[in-house]
């Protein structure tokens, strides 16, 4: 049963990230405007900190890095926002680098900048906020939780989900369907929870992955859940009352 068929109306941006409409923002280039935006941020938070002395990184991560232990334990739950803008590690960097160039903007011509913007906003900040909770559960208190890995591997997962019979060459050599692509990249952020055992690490990109398929799942969707249970909710509150003679025939509403 569909959200119409319930007489739901589901907000825009929810709307949008389940399906969408292609919307053209592009630069002339791979690359597009909200992309580009992350691109510049991140690179500019990230380079602040791999070309930097260490004593100017040690302020960095004091300020505006996440960890299990600052974050529930001093409780700066800001880093939570900040954090993702930096990367401390340079391959890592790279990679996002060029994920945000050649390929997530697809996923943003297709659902817009705006929502665009707001899948990396919500992948990340609850990338972040599991991580470091998994983190300061099992000890790892002084465990980094940083960079845009849950929204990248977010945004592979959205992608492999919104154009799943896509056919994708992944860095210009292996050929994949997005599907494929969803189920490779699921199964290699959970051998690397595993076997690496960076649990904090691992737990931010699987929480992400799991967020962007709730998105662009509309049958599992916790939104969508959210709004039949609020209108069940409003209906336990009405009656249901005969129609008088000069009415319409049937069964009337009443509060």
């Amino acid at each position: 049963m569909g959200a119409k068929s319930l007489g739901i109306r589901l907000p825009s941006a929810y709307t949008a990230l389940v399906s969408g409409t292609p919307k053209g923002d592009g630069l002339g280039a791979d690359i597009t405007r909200g992309a580009l935006y992350l691109l510049v941020v991140s690179s500019v938070g990230s380079l602040a900190y791999l070309l930097t002395n260490q004593t100017i990184q040690s302020q960095i991560v004091r300020w505006a890095i996440a960890t299990p232990n600052s974050v529930w334990g001093e409780y700066e739950f800001w880093k939570l926002l900040t954090s993702p803008l930096v990367e401390i590690e340079f391959i890592s960097a790279l990679l996002h680098a060029f994920m945000l160039w050649k390929f997530l903007p697809q996923l943003e011509r297709w659902w817009g900048k705006k929502r665009f913007l707001l899948f990396a906003l919500y992948t990340s900040l609850t990338g972040a906020t599991v991580g470091t909770l998994v983190g300061y559960l099992v000890g790892s208190g002084d465990a980094i939780v940083a960079g845009l890995s849950p929204f990248v591997f977010a945004g592979i997962i959205a992608f492999g989900r919104v154009f799943s019979n896509q056919k994708v060459q992944f860095f210009g050599v292996v050929p994949l369907t997005g599907r494929q692509l969803t189920i490779g990249m699921a199964g290699l952020a959970l051998v690397m929870l595993v076997f690496g055992k960076r649990w904090a690490h691992g737990a931010a990109m699987v929480s992400a992955m799991a967020l962007a398929f709730l998105i662009t799942e509309e049958k599992f969707s916790l939104k969508l859940w959210w709004l039949k249970r609020k209108q069940a909710k409003i209906r336990r509150k009405l009656k249901v009352v005969p129609g008088q003679p000069d009415d319409d025939p049937g069964k009337r509403w009443m509060n």
